[in-house]
């Protein structure tokens, strides 16, 4: 799966779970931030699919958070226009 950074859009690689400090190499973001992470859903109750995580008041900013995993869909990528675009090639009518 590609990674890539909420700020500026550029792909993330690490072979760990980014500490509390880590930043982007391309625009020097905070990496361990919400917007970063695979639990990160702006529609759901706290802005988060974890039902136990407390509540962080600035998503886009270094966090504490116990529950993060790297794997947000980062700045750069719409999913909503992803989304869209697989269901019409799904349902595309062949000619």
């Amino acid at each position: 799966m590609q990674i890539y950074c909420f700020q500026c859009s550029a792909q993330l690689t690490f072979g760990h779970t980014p500490g509390r400090r880590e930043e982007c190499s391309n625009c020097g973001a905070d990496v361990h931030v919400c917007r970063n992470c695979k639990n990160y859903d702006k529609n759901a109750y706290n802005e988060c699919r974890e039902p136990q995580a407390e509540v962080v008041k600035e998503r886009d900013r270094a966090n504490f958070c116990d529950f993060f995993e790297l794997g947000g869909i980062g700045g750069g990528v719409d999913k909503q226009k992803d989304l869209r675009a697989m269901a019409e090639a799904l349902f595309k009518k062949k000619s």
